[in-house]
Parts: C-alpha cells; structure tokens; sequence
C-alpha cells in the first residue's frame, strides 16, 4: 500500500479496511489478520495499526474478543451503511470534479447516463 504524505497513515489504514468491507472483500464476523501481520503487510508501525482498528472499533465496525483477534461486526446493517456512505463519498468527490470542469449540475446526470449507454453498448 502506498501512502499519501498529506493524511496521517492510520486514517489510510482506516479507509483501506473500510474499503474492503464496503466491498465485500471483509464481511460479517470475518477475522482480521493480526496487529503485527497488518503491519508487517502494509509495513508500518504496530502502534498506527493499532490506532486504525481503534478508531474502527469506535465506529462499530469491528470488535475485538481477548485472546482471539479483531473480527468484522455482524450487524449487516452497519456494512450495508458502510457501504452507502463509500457510494455517495465517491459520488459526492465525482460532482466536485465535475463542477471544477465547469459542468452544471444538470448536465451531470445526462453525462453520466450516456456514458453509461455507450459502455453498455460496448464503445
């Protein structure tokens, strides 16, 4: 994973897991690898790993069972809500991009449809 120098590591760390259960790639009641396997695997520091499945755990998406590791919550309304904040966090960064282009706000939706349509299509 490739770390951007302008948000602190364990945010990224966070979004990276909160990714993979927005995507399903994590689901609910999955283990996560241990503390030192993330860090060892994402090669930073134990302690901003630690940080990361904190402020998670805080959010409600995993818990912890002592002695056993960190699990993924089994409440698949908050996953599902996980996964709809991600959606419209994208959406929300796309009409952003858009407006800078100069494009109204109108004319988003019709852009979007067509090329939709065309990749449909194959095109």
């Amino acid at each position: 994973m490739k770390f951007k120098d302008n948000i602190p590591i364990y945010v990224q760390i966070e979004d990276y897991i909160f990714l993979e259960l927005a995507q399903g790639k994590l689901k609910a009641g999955d283990k996560l690898p241990s503390v030192r396997a993330l860090a060892v695997e994402l090669t930073v520091n134990v302690n901003t790993v630690q940080r990361a499945l904190r402020e998670l755990t805080a959010q409600g998406y995993i818990y912890s069972k002592r002695g056993e590791g960190n699990f993924v919550t089994e409440d698949e309304a908050l996953l599902e809500a996980a996964k709809r904040k991600l959606l419209v966090s994208e959406l929300a960064a796309f009409v952003s991009r858009m407006e800078k282009l100069g494009v109204e706000r109108d004319k988003i939706g019709r852009i979007l449809e067509q090329y939709l349509q065309e990749t449909d299509r194959g095109e």
